[in-house]
């Protein structure tokens, strides 16, 4: 039981770090946080839009989180990484915020859902789909949902797990809404979509046939000889034989 308390309180200790950093860094764009405890120290690391906005002037900016993180939070010797995201419109995330912030910001919302899902494929993305719910056409206005996809998308399934997801909530005059950002990224490989490889089947090789021996022109030359003088011999031999039978009948008379 005591593990088990353990284990919570340290989960909670995380999420309150992560809620945090995520509060602290709004405007730097953040993606994820990543906390790893070591002996020696607690490296955290940053994925970010903007790493500036992060690192400050002369690396100011860290050393501020990292004396709260200590102080407050009770983190030992932290170490913050920055790290830069390198295709934001390949991020369910940033993709999401970015959506929020600019319908926030009163834009068309369908325009900017429909340059969104265009900045998301030409990335690189083998699918996406964007869901805004809200009081989207103003005050007074019923709440609605649009729903936008483009390329292959999975949803259900162990296959869905493979698919990126970010949440965003824009807040307006009229009430909230809710942004949904699904990106599947370049190169994700599905059980259903993979080809089978081309299997050539081995036949067993055809003994080839021995090659009839063919004889040369003189040799059948000297064949056809060779059978003419033995029929010639033959005649021959059975004329003898008749003249002798003959020669034995007279002088048997």
């Amino acid at each position: 039981m005591a593990s088990e308390k353990k284990f919570i309180k340290k989960a909670l200790n995380d999420f309150t770090i992560t809620e945090f950093l995520e509060r602290e860094l709004d405007k730097a764009g953040v993606s994820k946080i990543l906390l790893t405890k070591t002996p020696i120290a607690t490296r955290i690391a940053i994925y970010v839009r903007k790493p500036g906005m992060v690192v400050g002037k002369k690396g100011s900016t860290i050393r501020e989180l990292c004396d709260v993180l200590q102080q407050k939070y009770g983190v030992e010797n932290p170490q913050i990484e920055v790290v830069e995201v390198a295709k934001p419109a390949l991020d369910a995330v940033l993709m999401a915020e970015k959506i929020g912030r600019q319908i926030e910001m009163r834009g068309n919302t369908k325009q900017i859902i429909r340059f969104s899902i265009k900045e998301i494929m030409e990335a690189g993305a083998m699918g996406t789909e964007i869901r805004v719910a809200g009081k989207i056409v103003g005050k007074g206005g019923k709440a609605k949902t649009l729903n936008v996809r483009m390329g292959y998308m999975k949803k259900a399934g162990e296959q869905a797990k493979k698919v990126q997801e970010g949440h965003y909530t824009a807040y307006l005059k009229a009430g909230a809404i809710g942004v949904r950002v699904r990106i599947i990224p370049p190169g994700t490989v599905f059980s259903d979509h993979l080809s089978k490889p081309d299997i050539k089947e081995e036949t067993p090789a055809e003994e080839a046939a021995p090659a009839e021996e063919t004889a040369s022109p003189e040799t059948e030359q000297v064949i056809e000889k060779k059978l003419e003088e033995a029929k010639q011999e033959k005649v021959k031999t059975i004329r003898k034989k008749r003249v002798t039978k003959k020669k034995e009948e007279t002088e048997g008379e």
